[in-house]
């Protein structure tokens, strides 16, 4: 999970919720949001990436 990037990270956790991906698979994204200590709020709705 090091090598990837912040906006790579939310971009799979937004898209795992929106997929409805099994819940442990969104632990482990949200774990490393919250290590990586990124506001959530702050990217909702706005990550974009192709």
């Amino acid at each position: 999970m090091r090598l990837m990037s912040n906006e790579i990270l939310i971009d799979s956790y937004f898209k795992a919720l929106n997929l409805k991906l099994e819940e442990e698979f969104l632990e482990l994204l949200l774990a490393e949001i919250r290590r990586r200590k990124i506001n959530l709020e702050y990217y909702n709705g706005e990550v974009q990436v192709s």
